[in-house]
């Protein structure tokens, strides 16, 4: 209060004038025809200065709401894009954990085959190695014909499921 009563001891300060020159450049002269926020309304019997400025500091709190509820609203709409990149996210780790475990089966199928090889090969390896033993006691007339016939190697593993036939 002491800042208004300095304001009017002044000399130079004609109150008046300054409420004129206010209303001038206001669109309407009245006070009824501002438009307040609805939460807000004139007081019986408060000056017109002190309405204009309760008025601008109002006029200025609401434009600083509205504001706030545009930053409110851009917020949503950032939350959106959050929600659907981390949809995006989610997939994009499914897809990668399925990728995986294909990986990873094709890996075992791999493996298998592998030693399967690694077992025929054996296999394949001690027969001839038994067909050459064979041939040398053969060769040598160490036995006879009947002797050989009957002593047909023990083959195992992959190479006592394959026939003759399937070797041709």
């Amino acid at each position: 209060m002491a800042n208004v009563e300095q304001l009017r001891r002044r000399d130079g300060v004609n109150l008046v004038q300054l409420e004129e020159d206010i209303a001038s450049i206001r669109s309407g002269s009245s006070l009824a025809s501002i438009a307040l926020p609805d939460y807000v309304e004139h007081t019986a019997g408060v000056t017109r200065v002190g309405a204009l400025s309760a008025e601008a500091v109002v006029r200025d709190y609401e434009s600083a709401a509205k504001e706030i509820e545009a930053m409110g609203t851009e917020l949503i709409d950032a939350a959106q894009k959050c929600e659907a990149l981390t949809a995006q996210v989610h997939d994009a780790i499914a897809f990668m954990r399925e990728t995986a475990a294909e990986y990873r089966e094709e890996g075992r199928k791999i493996f298998r085959r592998i030693e399967e090889c690694a077992l025929f090969t054996e296999d394949v390896r001690k027969t001839c190695e038994q067909v050459k033993r064979r041939m040398v006691d053969v060769s040598l007339g160490s036995s006879s014909n009947e002797e050989f016939a009957s002593q047909q190697p023990e083959l195992n593993g992959i190479a006592a499921k394959v026939s003759m036939s399937e070797i041709r």
